[in-house]
């Protein structure tokens, strides 16, 4: 048994108390109060450990992050750079450490911050020395290959764009190196996966930088090749984190053929939603528009409509799972939530329980929708940093329609569960940089001014601590017995040395842990 005392226990972040002290009965908080109070019901030979006036928090949870991807980019060239001849030259040195014909992998980079927009197939074979070359836009939708690489797959001016994909062209029709949305298949289905031993070994070296950053659960939506790894973890004990393992929409029918159902699972490890892509992502312009972007016709793509949403989602809530539909633009989203309004009636007709749909981004609402996710208890899974990042080409893309996005205090007002995460590794998954981003709207530069983007999207500290905490929680299965620190909730916690309450917000960002606990273990201590 282990008593925390002297120091500043946040609870929770809504109405929930505030003590000095802890009492930990292995995995779970058995008690919290004073410590008067708890050292009188504590046995002989517990460890007492006096904090020093530190701050205790719940542990932080990711409701929106690639957990593969960000644990397999740790060793993979990192392109999110100010300039393309940077990455570049991270490309070039990459290209001297693998073993000749061995793919160069990375992620990260952003034509929007490049001085000369979108690089090109030629650029990388300068610095690829014969290797195959593919890297991954910071949107997640759309990637940059070499001319190796166009050739392994077969792409030359006369390839097609596929359903629902686009192969960028020059003026000659020839393919440049850049593959948007479902086009990136055709180069990024040739790249080996990992084994699993190399996956599992990418994990273990991921956990600890997570903790350090102050995570203790994630809501991975990465493929499912790491569903296994993950398991092999939990029943070995190395997992420390609690995952909720998001399941490709392919496999819905695999899922209720063996009634697998969302929530289901170890302390560790739970079945999740059921994920489905409804249009693309902003930077690309692939958003799915009710009106064209800025200064363009183009209104976007969209995958799916409303009554396939239904369909979808009708095979889904019968079998007790859950969805999650990825939409950023305002079409996007009312699609969204026509089909999960036809899909709350089937819920209700059927008898059936009424599942934790979610919205994965909401990125930009039209008016006329603030209010649907909460009249039908659709939860709003967020990314508060999408719109410090995303700023500048928010108002070039969207111009007056911004105001409308990410509206976090909009939604809130209207009573929508909001979930935070980051969409990591398109961004960091620090929760203090999301924190930083929810509270002021500014970037960590102080861009865009003192007031922020749209300050009257701002949000109070507690409630952007609720939705990186009990909020999840509450919305994938674990229920109260996470992201709380009350009487028989699990030992997941962070210890700072700072209060997040009596900091100026602007330094929100600059918040790290000094220990992190997870079910009752310290995984992770302050180096010195």
């Amino acid at each position: 048994m282990i008593l925390l005392y002297n120091a500043r226990i946040y609870t929770g972040f809504k109405g929930s108390p505030v003590v000095n002290a802890l009492l930990i009965h292995e995995d779970r908080v058995l008690a919290a109060g004073s410590k008067d109070e708890l050292s009188a019901i504590a046995p002989q030979g517990t460890a007492r450990i006096n904090l020093e006036g530190k701050i205790v928090l719940p542990g932080m949870t990711d409701s929106h992050m690639h957990l593969k991807h960000y644990a397999l980019g740790l060793r993979s060239v990192l392109a999110e750079t100010e300039t393309i001849e940077e990455c570049l030259q991270r490309v070039a040195n990459k290209a001297k450490e693998i073993p000749d014909g061995g793919w160069i992998t990375g992620w990260g980079w952003n034509q929007n911050v490049w001085k000369g927009g979108f690089g090109n197939a030629a650029q990388l074979d300068a610095v690829s020395q014969g290797h195959p070359v593919c890297l991954s836009a910071k949107s997640g939708h759309a990637i940059w290959v070499n001319t190796l690489a166009l050739k392994m797959a077969g792409i030359d001016a006369h390839t097609p764009d596929p359903e629902g994909g686009v192969i960028q062209r020059d003026a000659k029709g020839n393919p440049t190196g850049i593959l948007m949305e479902s086009a990136e298949n055709l180069v990024s289905s040739l790249i080996p996966e990992p084994s699993h031993k190399e996956l599992k070994d990418c994990m273990l070296a991921a956990q600890p930088s997570l903790w350090e950053m102050g995570l203790t659960g994630i809501h991975d939506f990465s493929s499912i090749d790491l569903f296994p790894v993950l398991q092999d973890m939990d029943q070995e004990n190395s997992l420390g984190l609690r995952v909720v393992k998001g399941i490709p929409v392919h496999m819905l029918d695999h899922a209720a053929e063996i009634g697998l159902t969302s929530g289901f699972g170890s302390d560790f490890l739970k079945a999740g939603s059921i994920k489905v892509f409804m249009d693309g992502a902003l930077g690309p312009q692939t958003a799915g528009m009710l009106e064209p972007f800025e200064n363009s016709e183009d209104c976007g793509i969209l995958l799916l409509k409303a009554d396939e949403v239904y369909e979808i989602g009708r095979k889904a809530s019968s079998h007790g799972l859950s969805l999650a539909i990825h939409a950023i633009g305002d079409r996007a989203n009312r699609e969204v939530l026509d089909g999960y309004q036809m899909l709350r009636s089937f819920e209700r007709e059927n008898g059936l329980k009424p599942q934790q749909h979610r919205i994965e981004h909401v990125q930009l609402l039209h008016p006329d929708d603030y209010s649907r996710l909460a009249q039908m208890n659709i939860i709003a899974s967020m990314q508060p940093i999408h719109a410090t990042s995303d700023l500048f080409i928010s108002d070039l893309y969207w111009g007056r329609r911004a105001v409308g996005a990410y509206a976090f205090r909009t939604l809130l007002t209207r009573n929508t569960r909001l979930i935070f995460g980051s969409d990591a590794p398109v961004e960091t998954p620090n929760p203090f940089v999301g924190i930083h981003a929810a509270v002021t709207r500014r970037r960590i530069d102080g861009t865009p001014g003192e007031d922020g983007w749209y300050p009257a999207e701002r949000l109070p500290l507690n409630e952007v601590l609720h939705a990186y905490t009990a909020a999840p929680a509450i919305s994938s299965g674990f229920g109260k017995r996470l992201g709380t620190l009350t009487s028989g909730s699990y030992a997941d916690l962070i210890v700072l040395n700072q209060d997040p309450f009596e900091i100026q917000a602007q330094d929100l960002h600059l918040l790290r842990p000094d220990a992190t606990m997870v079910g009752g273990s310290w995984v992770w201590t302050k180096p010195g």
